[in-house]
């Protein structure tokens, strides 16, 4: 299978040509990626969803993470990659419903298969009002291994340092084989901040804030 080819940028975010996904992170070419946060309202609080990585992912494996994520290929738009919704989660949702919360520059680096790994990113972030119970959503399981939602005042709680855990449920991909493996079935797990993708804690926090005003 062909590895995935990325539009690539100089540091002002001039186009300078296209990379592989390994050649990207090898030399640190910027590049462009789409995150989205679910939310919705129960019993009139406002929650988040957010993801647990799969254990097999090559960087930060098991993590807990945006709701929906991917790096746009080569030629696509903002609006291409919101497939992500579909493939990691099984939702389909028209872009036109997706609420713009802003752009993101990032940069990291740390060692992936024992070699270098350099992400410089600038993330369009949206926000996406569902109501589908977690029992719907099909996880991609190569991706994603379970899904899970808090209260956003907790999440905040969270993030900025007030409280050091916090008691979720949600539903991850059953364990074992055929016809268990990929059905999902009910999980409660304790969070901790540092257990999310790394990030600015102040991205967490912003995200919140505005997720709280759209639910």
């Amino acid at each position: 299978m062909a590895e995935e080819r990325f539009d690539i940028y100089d540091e002002a975010m001039n186009p300078i040509g296209t990379a592989t996904r390994s050649e990207t992170h090898k030399h640190g070419y910027w590049h462009r990626s789409f995150h989205c946060w679910l939310t919705r309202r129960i019993e009139g609080r406002p929650v988040v969803l957010f993801q647990r990585r799969q254990l097999g992912k090559d960087t930060n494996p098991g993590s807990f993470d945006i709701t929906a994520a991917g790096h746009l290929t080569a030629g696509e738009t903002v609006r291409d990659a919101a497939r992500e919704l579909e493939e990691e989660l099984g939702i389909r949702a028209d872009f036109d419903q997706l609420v713009p919360l802003g752009q993101i520059r990032e940069e990291a680096e740390g060692i992936v298969g024992g070699s270098v790994y350099m992400d410089r990113e600038v993330s369009d972030v949206f926000a996406l009002v569902c109501e589908l119970p977690l029992s719907e959503f099909r996880l991609q399981p190569e991706e994603v291994a379970g899904i899970y939602e808090a209260d956003i005042a907790d999440m905040l709680k969270l993030f900025e340092g007030s409280a050091d855990e916090l008691a979720v449920h949600g539903m991850k991909l059953a364990d074992g084989t055929a016809p268990d493996a990929g059905l999902l079935v009910p999980d409660a797990c304790v969070i901790r901040a540092e257990q999310f993708v790394p990030r600015e804690a102040a991205y967490y926090i912003e995200v919140m804030n505005q997720l709280a005003e759209l639910s």
